[in-house]
């Protein structure tokens, strides 16, 4: 009778499993290690409370101080927003719900420079917020790695415009 090993050492070349397995190895390592930074800074949040109110709502902070055109800043707010559901979906699910039910109310607001963004980014987290900050690959009109927008939310209004409440629309 022939065992497993001899079949699989005999029909199939060893050459080929050491790279399947190796090949494996590999992405299972990068899924791990080559995670999207915005998400690695989400995990550590804690929770908003979901029961807070009625009202929902996610916001984007532009930087002004950067010149950027319309559709760059709008591609940049669109990466805070999918980074953010996608961090509110195992993060804060219920919070997500919410805001999906209530119609996902979105705004877009101004800021005139990466300090204030950093300290609208810290306020945030003290209030348990989901934080999406987008830094820009550099291919087209910022410099590589540059924080170009913030994603607050999806949270509650009140706890939103206690950290946003006096910034100007973009």
């Amino acid at each position: 009778m022939i065992d497993t090993f001899t079949i699989l050492t005999h029909v199939i070349n060893p050459s080929f499993v050491s790279g399947i397995a190796f090949g494996l190895c590999i992405a299972m390592a990068r899924g791990y290690t080559n995670r999207n930074p915005e998400v690695k800074a989400a995990e550590s949040i804690v929770r908003c409370d979901a029961a807070a109110s009625g009202e929902y709502k996610f916001v984007v902070v532009v930087r002004n101080d950067l010149k950027m055109g319309k559709g760059k800043a709008a591609a940049q707010c669109s990466h805070a927003a999918v980074n953010a559901y996608q961090v509110s979906l195992k993060k804060q699910p219920l919070v997500l719900k919410k805001w999906c039910k209530t119609g996902q109310p979105k705004v877009v607001l101004k800021c005139d420079e990466f300090e204030e963004l950093e300290r609208l980014a810290n306020d945030a987290l003290q209030f348990g917020l989901i934080v999406s900050p987008i830094c820009d690959a550099g291919r087209t009109q910022v410099s590589p790695g540059t924080t170009t927008v913030l994603g607050i939310g999806p949270g509650p209004v009140e706890l939103i415009d206690q950290v946003t409440g006096h910034l100007r629309l973009y």
